[in-house]
Parts: structure tokens; sequence; C-alpha cells
């Protein structure tokens, strides 16, 4: 004899929910995924990052010191740019402090304060740009445009809505803002923005810097006379929409920290991807390489950390050189200091100073030091920085 028993219909999802602890924290996330897409942004699945040097753990060229160039780099892949500024001056450090689990952190301190921020070309951003290549996977200018998320840590002495934009160099630039708010002075805090994805323009594919992460501390009203949400042509007008509060630069010694940033696929921010500190300083040497001892710091002209290169010329007087440590972006700027200078195109030969200039350059290395007179079979003696950044 056969016994059929029939059982309603039941919701699996709802059944899980009504247990205390149904399968974790990721389990829940799971349950809430829509798409097998959605389920892997849940869980982290594989490498997410798009930013480089997120946790602020790598400053090759200050190692760790405190600068004023407010148009520059003041950790690998984050720099400031500065426009129309007529009082303002900033300090630029990598320091230790930051939320759990983040040892490290940029801080801008304004040291000089702008009086007034109404001209029309005034601004100050901090941005790292992003080569197109790496941002294929977004499918953007089809149907299938992808979100991205972008989180970060933020901790200020000045409360307030901060502006952030996009903005795309294309063939016909893109660009578009959101913004956050800091709530708490002197507190940090973790902020996340979602960005739509583009169905319109596609992003470039090359090594070029097509991408640009700005974060905006000030802005004059014309900046923001064409702000957007969503993406749209770029406009003088939209370069910082939305954005409120000028504060940190028009305040003494107001600052300004941020730390574990993230740019993601799709509609959720995750736990921060942490790297090694090798791993993390490899990605960053695509840009910019020194020969200075990041332990200590390096400042051209201080002989005890100067740890440069001693080469012995050829017979014709030159110096070889040899393979970069990491292949770089392009080939890049190379620019040589005497040992225990800040003479630039020069190198010590044998005791001598001489003029020096880098040959056969390629993104893989450099072929030979030419040394103008130089001492056949002698030593050369000098440092060098690779910049090759977007």
């Amino acid at each position: 004899m056969t016994v059929r028993v029939n059982k309603p219909a039941f919701n699996l999802r709802e059944k899980l929910s009504e247990l205390e602890r149904p399968i974790g924290v990721k389990g829940s996330e799971l349950m809430r995924a829509d798409t097998a897409q959605d389920a892997r942004d849940f869980i982290s699945a594989g490498r997410k990052n798009k930013i480089i040097n997120g946790a602020m753990l790598i400053d090759q060229r200050h190692g760790g010191a405190s600068n004023t160039n407010s148009n520059g780099f003041h950790l690998d892949r984050f720099r400031t740019q500065v426009s129309s500024m007529d009082q303002l001056v900033q300090s630029y450090q990598q320091v230790s402090d930051g939320p759990p689990g983040f040892p490290k952190s940029l801080k801008i301190t304004t040291t000089t304060p702008e009086t007034d921020i109404s001209a029309s070309s005034e601004y100050v951003s901090l941005y790292q740009k992003i080569e197109g290549q790496n941002l294929q996977d977004l499918a953007y200018g089809t149907s299938s445009a992808k979100p991205v998320t972008v989180s970060f840590y933020v901790k200020s002495s000045i409360t307030g809505t901060f502006g952030y934009t996009v903005y795309r160099n294309e063939s016909t630039d893109r660009a578009i803002n959101k913004t956050y708010t800091i709530n708490n002075a002197n507190t940090w805090e973790r902020k996340t923005i979602t960005l739509e994805g583009d169905s319109v323009a596609a992003i470039g594919n090359a090594n070029t810097d097509n991408w640009w992460n700005c974060w905006h501390l000030a802005a004059s009203p014309g900046y923001m006379s064409a702000q957007t949400s969503v993406w749209a042509n770029y406009a003088g007008g939209n370069w910082a929409g939305f954005h409120e509060q000028n504060g940190v630069v028009t305040t003494n010694n107001a600052t300004w920290y941020i730390t574990g940033v993230q740019i993601e696929v799709g509609k959720n921010a995750t736990e921060f991807e942490h790297r090694s500190y090798g791993e993390e300083l490899a990605l960053c040497q695509r840009y910019y390489q020194n020969s200075y001892n990041q332990g200590v710091g390096q400042y051209p002209g201080d002989t005890n950390n100067d740890n440069g290169m001693i080469q012995t010329c050829w017979s014709d007087g030159n110096s070889p050189f040899g393979m970069f440590p990491t292949p770089m972006r392009v080939a890049p700027t190379v620019t040589l200091r005497q040992r225990g200078t800040n003479n630039t195109g020069k190198v010590e030969n044998s005791g001598a100073s001489k003029t020096a200039s880098a040959q056969q350059i390629s993104n893989q290395g450099v072929g030979y030091i030419a040394v103008s007179s130089g001492v056949a079979g002698g030593w050369c003696a000098f440092t060098y920085e690779l910049n090759a950044e977007l």
C-alpha cells in the first residue's frame, strides 16, 4: 500500500529567521541575497578593493614625516590638489591613529587657515586615481553597468556635510556627486556611499587616470552650481557638488583624518580587505619607487639615511643600474641624487660629484647611468626616485 502525505508549502527563509541564531552573521546576509552576485558581494568572496593603500600603511616618500606640499603625494597613492588658495597652509602626515584594526591614517592639519572661500576657482581636494583597465568589470556603458560602494573611516575636529565626487577622465568626461556627514567631532566614524552604475558611457580600457576618487575639504560656490547625484557629463559646476562644510580649511588647527578606504563592486559595504604590508608595497611600487630606507624615513641630503646604490663603473666610466623591484605602470621619470645630498642629476663618482642621467629607461628597469667624465673602473654612489604616477 502506498501512503501519500501532502504538506503545505512554506518559506525556508522565514523558517530560518525564526531560529534564535539561524546561520551566523554571513549566513544571515546570504539569506537576504536576491541573486548569485548579491550573495558573492555579501560574503566578500575574492579580491575586492579597487583602492591601493587604503589602510594608509605605505609612505615611501616621507617615511611618516610631516610635509606641507599642498599639491603633492602625502602617502602612497593619496595626494591633495589645491586651487587658488590665498593664505592656506596645511601639514600632511601618516600618523599612528585609527579605529580598531587600523594602526595608520592620513592626518591633515590646517596651520594657517584660508580667510574666505568665495572666489570662483578655490578648492581643496584629496584624491586617488585608478587606472581604467582595472575597472572594466563594472561594465559601464552597457545595460549591465554595476553599482560600486565606497567605504572609509573619517575623523575630524569639524562636523558637517562634506562632498565626495568621482570624476572620470574620458573623451567626454563624466562625474557624480555624493556626500557624507561627520556627526561627532574628533571621533572615528565609518561612512558608506553607493554609486549607481553608468549605463551611458564606458570607462576607457587603458593604464591611464580614468577614475578619480575625490574627497573635498573646501570648494567655492562655482564648483557646486551644477551638482548631480547621478552620472552626468562633467562641468566645472559639478566638481564638488553638494559639498557644504569648508571649516577644515577656514579654521586654525582644524584636523581631518582618513583610513580604511575601500571601493568594491555591489550595493553593500563589506569588511575592509586587509592586505599584507609586502603586497601593498608592491602595488604602490607600480606608480612610485625609491632607494631610500623606509624604516627610518628619508630626506635627501641626510647621509645617515641614504640607502642608495653603489656600483662599479665600466671601462667607459658609466655605471650599471639594473631591473626595478616591481615593474611600473609606464617608463618612469628617474631622478638621481648624489649620495648624501639633494643634488639632482648627480652621482658621487670615486669621491667626486659628477653629472649623470639614466639611459634606456623602460617600465622594467634602467639600462645604465651615463656619467659625465666618469672614472673607468671607479665607483658610483647615488639614490634614485622612480615616478610613474597617474
